[in-house]
């Protein structure tokens, strides 16, 4: 059983630049397809709490029932907004994980090197060839 759980979507290059970040960890995460699994209003409330942002801050707003919705109205409840975000999963953000040291939102997908219990086991780069870990498992700092 794996201390690390990535809420994912295999189709978003900063979910998959993550993943790939916790495996060069030496962990195999729990993975949950979101979008496939969607959480319960429970764990989505649980979870928001638990990174310390906003219900606003969570949706995503460049996906279609964002703006079909009007969300980007500020007069949604946080309650509504979860209702959204539980009808729509794609208006959840993601890659959202949880390790016993915390759980964040990971955009930039290397944020998930704030809360990962062990360290990288080797240099790592981002799909799009840029360096976030050196040859000696350090994060590289821009």
């Amino acid at each position: 059983m794996s201390n690390v759980t990535i809420y994912h979507n295999p189709a978003c290059g900063t979910s998959r630049n993550t993943l790939e970040l916790i495996r060069n960890s030496g962990a195999e995460p729990t993975v949950i397809l979101y979008l496939e699994t969607p959480p319960t209003r429970e764990v989505l409330v649980k979870l928001i709490a638990d990174m310390g942002i906003t219900t606003r801050a969570l949706l995503r707003k460049n996906v279609e029932p964002y703006e079909q919705l009007a969300l980007g109205d500020d007069k949604f409840s946080d309650e509504q907004l979860v209702d959204f975000m539980l009808q729509h999963p794609i208006l959840i953000n993601r890659p959202i994980v949880i390790t016993p040291l915390g759980t964040r939102l990971c955009r930039p997908s290397e944020v998930v090197l704030d809360i990962l219990p062990d360290a990288q086991h080797g240099a790592f780069a981002k799909e799009d060839g840029e360096q976030v870990v050196d040859d000696n498992g350090n994060r590289i700092k821009k």
